[in-house]
């Protein structure tokens, strides 16, 4: 609205980069959610950068939009924490993070808000974990205020609360990007390279050694480097710790969910233990001869079901095909 008081004409790469938007929120997979942040970015002429220099011009452009302003709203409540000093807290940082799963998109949106440079390297170029996590009360309290319902409306919805591990990155990947992380797909950190002295007394702070070589992640200087790779642990130097009780083997299976009537009849099960419902595991070995000691079962974007079976079914069906005393051994062949 100009000093008249008559609404000025939105521009037309203002209304187009809302259209994305629109797109982008619904957007299902890693490459549609990066492809459409990077249309986005180039329709308003903006970078990825650090919080104060991104978010602020970007939800300037997107006023247009009534979607992207509800979600910029959740954004600005959060980033008005004390903690964060206005997106000031660390202004001089610049971070590293591997690996673009739940835990490390979460790490770059904490860094984003805390005015850093962010940068996040993932080395898969597709989001394909269908795996189904139980959520916490406090973690469910933390994506609703990040905005997690605007992106998908059945969070949380149902009589258990969780959700596949697909839906989670897709959500906190867009949070990262709306807030103005750079996330760079098909790039593998390969090592850490300390600081050095070119041949002109030049200081090369501390980098990444990444495949591709040529990528430009490779001449990015950080001081803070996040291992958020899980079990491939890239970074070296950390002991890994392994603590077993007793022996435990579990499964994991995961069916298409294709909606049916019939499938949206049959009940979760959030965590059934032998000792708790001896019948239901008695009758269940009387049917199929499998000896389960727990079972989970959730209904997502597929049928999640995650088991224990006890060692003697798996020998007498064929999953394992020699008992040993070792589990290194028994889970080898």
């Amino acid at each position: 609205m100009n000093r008249t008081g008559k609404q000025e004409p939105t521009p037309p790469e203002y209304a187009l980069a809302a259209e994305m938007f629109d797109h982008f929120c619904s957007a299902g997979t890693m490459k549609q959610i990066l492809a459409l942040h990077r249309e986005i970015c180039n329709t308003l002429n903006l970078k990825p950068n650090r919080l104060p220099d991104f978010y602020p011009k970007l939800k300037a452009m997107l006023a247009g939009s009534w979607k992207a302003q509800a979600l910029f709203k959740k954004f600005d409540a959060r980033a008005n924490h004390k903690v964060y000093a206005k997106g000031r807290s660390c202004p001089q940082t610049k971070v590293l993070i591997i690996g673009a799963g739940p835990c490390g998109l979460r790490a770059a949106i904490e860094c984003q808000l805390l005015g850093a440079k962010v940068v996040v390297v993932e080395k898969r170029d597709r989001i394909s974990r269908n795996n189904v996590l139980h959520l916490w009360p406090f973690v469910i309290h933390d994506l609703k205020a990040l905005g997690a319902k605007k992106f998908f409306g059945k969070f949380c919805a149902g009589s258990i609360d969780h959700i596949s591990i697909r839906q989670l990155q897709c959500i906190l990947m867009k949070v990262s990007l709306l807030l103005g992380v750079e996330i760079h797909e098909g790039v593998s950190f390969e090592e850490l390279l300390e600081p050095s002295v070119t041949n002109n007394a030049e200081v090369v702070g501390w980098r990444a050694r990444v495949l591709p070589a040529s990528h430009p992640v490779s001449q990015f200087e950080f001081d803070v480097l996040i291992g958020a790779d899980g079990k491939r642990n890239t970074l070296q130097g950390f002991k890994r710790k392994e603590f077993r009780g007793k022996l435990a083997m579990a499964i994991t299976a995961n069916f298409i969910n294709r909606h049916t009537e019939q499938e949206a009849a049959v009940p979760e099960i959030s965590g059934v233990a032998f000792i708790f419902n001896q019948k239901f595991f008695k009758d269940l070995y009387e049917e199929t001869r499998i000896d389960l000691e727990n079972i989970v079962y959730y209904k997502d974007d597929t049928h999640y079901f995650v088991m224990t079976a006890k060692k003697h079914s798996l020998l007498d069906k064929g999953v394992l095909l020699q008992d040993h005393a070792e589990v290194s051994r028994l889970l080898s062949v």
